[in-house]
């Protein structure tokens, strides 16, 4: 890193930011295997929230690699890449005044808590969705845990790759047994609890 660069001060502030949003700003991170619902629950969560007229955005793990990732594999060290470079971006949302939440399957915990510790305290809220192998295996919309079991997909989480689950998480959503639907008014409601959203 170039030692001839200084953080410029920013001329609209976080709080006047969420003062005019009329709601706090903060990190939901849904984390969990591949298939176990995360994105459909992000972006069914984002959908409830644009209704109530909360500032949100969805970081997506497969859209992310298609752009400001698509130069990382999946090897232990890229993935922690990605979640670095996810925990800078969602980082900026926080500080725009949003409510930004991101789907990835971030398989480690030292790197989940490296994301936690780039932002104040109450701004990172871990969401893991739990759900069996097996469960997320007979769903497996993308034909991703056959080819892992085949041999053609490396490094894939949950098959040839660990998976280190959240052991203090602020949310657990289990959808082995829970709908989507349900799902979203957990999360709703964790908000509301916090006064984060009216």
């Amino acid at each position: 890193m170039s030692k001839n660069i200084v953080w410029h001060q920013a001329s609209i502030s976080k709080e006047d930011r969420r003062q005019k949003n009329n709601h706090h700003s903060c990190i939901l991170w849904f984390t969990g295997l591949s298939a176990s619902g995360k994105s459909t629950i992000a972006n069914e969560v984002a959908k409830a929230l644009f209704h109530l007229n909360v500032q949100q955005y969805v970081l997506d793990g497969d859209n992310i690699r298609h752009g400001l990732n698509k130069d990382l594999g999946f090897t232990d060290y890229d993935r922690t890449e990605n979640i670095r470079r996810i925990g800078e971006v969602a980082k900026l949302f926080v500080d725009n005044g949003q409510i930004v939440l991101t789907a990835f399957i971030s398989p480690f915990i030292a790197d989940r808590n490296i994301v936690r510790s780039l932002v104040e305290q109450n701004e990172f809220f871990e969401v893991y969705v739990e759900c069996s192998v097996e469960t997320c295996e007979s769903r497996d919309p993308k034909g991703l845990y056959k080819k892992a079991k085949n041999g053609e997909i490396q490094n894939f989480t949950g098959i040839s790759s660990p998976y280190e689950a959240p052991i203090n998480p602020e949310i657990t959503l289990n959808t082995d047994k829970q709908s989507v639907q349900e799902c979203v008014e957990t999360i709703l409601q964790f908000l509301k609890s916090k006064n984060y959203i009216g």
